[in-house]
């Protein structure tokens, strides 16, 4: 930036080095979000495997080889005096590194990457890498430091050798990097793209530029398909996997794959969309927290925001996964949590889930469960509004609420016999109400108004509701809408159960907050690699679990409106599936 303002014009080998950094992560990102779009959505897809945590955490430091590259960049421009004033374009450089590319560094990386694979280099360098065996873009780059050294001392070759000709430009240098990006993102995208009239009009083409199955099988069976991007010398050397054109045939004609249930949510906070798993995966791979650079991609969210306002844009895919033989889909309104607080919003929000579920019902989904506030009741009355207008859809309905309710219930500590009751009384509050009357264990409230509706509309209350101090009882459930300052004046230790889709801001330090109706998902849960909101890892809502548990016991009832399926049955339910409840989180 200094050159710039004081030198005419500056040198462009120098201050492009910043923007080239912004401009290679903005690449790879799209790459990383059409690449998990498509693998959700199934056709074409390779490995049929699901990603988890692990690897997702193992390839988090993605964009280190692009900051290092910078650095190299600007160590070389010190160094090198004839690497200064580059022109923009030289034929000859372009042709020279094209050249050196095909030749030198392919062949030399081919030999390099066997030897990788020789017991000694694979168990201290390159398993790092095959760690992933379902690639995506961001695994191109995950190895270890000693291989980046080797791989950027490799693509030096056609750079220095046309810097010391004199024949370099800007377009190859910056246009050579550019090109080692894409074909990396290609060869790990792990869905097919390529279309087979390519090959068949220019069939030299899969001798120059492998495709992403051609790759992905390198991935899986590890002792063939060595090459760079440049094929021609496993056909050389004879390492060509026997099945890679049966693979890359076979996934071509892969189709998109159908939802069994079907999980409706929305977009929450406007930083939300960098933490969906299309977004960035560091952030989608831990709970929902507000981070302080995200307010500088206020632009680009702003942006974002008036889009989803002015636009008709339907619910689109945001993640598949598999459980027990079920396809399990979520589906995004793509709409933000302040939207569905404006009255003019109603009707497009109303029509937006009425068309995700007549989507979900033609492509043969068995339940649709409403999550946050899709089922909200003053727009939908909890999803009464479309089984009025459709009596005879075949897919189920499900809010969720009895399981919310059951796992509120269940997270009271045993032995307990009061508990305060705050926040906006909804199903899901009148079912606790109605349960803890039940139980024999006394709820307790700030305000006549509010001791006067639960009475009302709860059967058999006679006794079991009281006013109460506020800084008596220890156990609070609360929900939306209620005076969050009230905290402080809680007793020390008490224990705040939320019924709400949304968690209560935390303004004591010596208490206890549990977490929103959720619960721990079963080992065998495949390819969850993203935190549902501000949920921990491998934990789902109530909301969205309940639908599972639906499909899963075939239940043939809407679970919608003011219906309330039994507690205790799909609490039993629930943990006979392998799901299990959360364990109170300690004070900080």
């Amino acid at each position: 930036m200094y050159t710039l303002t004081t030198k005419e014009g500056g040198d462009p080998v120098n201050y492009l080095v910043l923007p080239f950094i912004v401009m290679r992560m903005v690449h790879n990102q799209i790459w990383i979000s059409v690449s998990r779009y498509r693998t959700a959505k199934g056709n074409n897809r390779i490995v049929d495997r699901g990603l988890e945590f692990d690897q997702v955490d193992r390839e988090t430091n993605w964009d280190d080889q692009i900051l290092f590259t910078a650095i190299l960049f600007y160590i070389g421009y010190m160094v090198f005096p004839f690497a200064s004033n580059l022109p923009w374009w030289n034929t000859k450089g372009v042709i020279m590194t094209a050249i050196l590319h095909a030749g030198p560094v392919e062949f030399i990386y081919y030999w390099f990457h066997r030897a990788l694979h020789h017991h000694f280099l694979y168990t201290r360098y390159h398993s790092h890498h095959h760690s992933s065996i379902v690639t995506q873009p961001i695994t191109s780059v995950t190895h270890p430091f000693a291989e980046h050294l080797a791989y950027f001392t490799l693509f030096a070759i056609p750079m220095m050798t046309t810097l010391i000709t004199r024949t370099s430009s800007i377009a190859a240098l910056y246009g050579y990097i550019v090109y080692i990006d894409f074909m990396n993102n290609v060869g790990h995208c792990n869905f097919e793209f390529f279309p087979k009239i390519l090959f068949s009009v220019f069939p030299l083409l899969k001798y120059f530029s492998y495709t992403p199955a051609f790759h992905s099988l390198h991935h899986t069976k590890f002792r063939t398909n060595y090459s760079l991007f440049m094929p021609i010398y496993d056909y050389i050397y004879g390492t060509v996997d026997t099945s890679t054109e049966t693979t890359y045939e076979t996934c071509l004609k892969k189709p998109m794959e159908v939802a069994d249930v079907v999980h409706l949510t929305h977009l929450t906070t406007l930083h939300s969309i960098y933490q969906l798993r299309l977004g960035v995966a560091s952030l989608a791979s831990n709970p929902q927290t507000s981070k302080w650079y995200l307010h500088l991609m206020w632009p680009f969210t702003f942006c974002s925001m008036l889009i989803t306002t002015c636009l008709h844009g339907p619910a689109f895919l945001l993640e598949t996964n598999n459980f027990q033989n079920l396809n399990l889909q979520s589906w995004v309104i793509p709409r933000f949590k302040i939207q569905y607080f404006l009255r003019w919003q109603s009707g497009t929000l109303n029509n937006l889930i009425e068309e995700a579920i007549m989507e979900a019902e033609l492509g043969g989904a068995k339940v649709i469960s409403l999550g946050l506030l899709n089922q909200r009741e003053e727009l939908n009355a909890h999803g009464e509004v479309y089984i009025r207008k459709y009596p005879k859809l075949k897919i189920k309905i499900v809010d969720g609420s009895s399981l919310a309710a059951a796992i509120v219930l269940n997270s009271i500590p045993k032995g307990t016999n009061q508990v305060l009751l705050r926040g906006n009384f909804n199903k899901v509050s009148f079912a606790i109400a109605n349960a803890l009357c039940r139980r024999n264990i006394q709820v307790a409230l700030l305000h006549k108004e509010e001791l006067k509706m639960l009475q009302q509309r709860v059967t058999k209350s006679k006794g079991r509701f009281t006013l109460s101090p506020i800084n008596t009882p220890k156990i609070w459930i609360v929900g939306d809408g209620w005076d969050e300052d009230e905290q402080m004046s809680a007793s020390k230790g008490s224990l705040f159960i939320p019924f709400s889709h949304f968690p209560p801001k935390k303004f004591r330090k010596d208490c206890y907050f549990h977490f929103t109706p959720a619960m721990t998902v079963p080992p065998k849960f495949m390819n969850l690699h993203s935190c549902e909101n501000w949920l921990p890892r491998r934990v789902l809502s109530a909301w969205r679990i309940a639908g599972i548990v639906h499909a899963l016991e075939g239940w043939n009832v809407h679970e919608c409106g003011y219906t309330i399926l039994s507690i205790k049955k799909v609490w039993q339910a629930s943990l006979f599936h392998g799901f299990q409840p959360l364990k109170i989180p300690h004070s900080p």
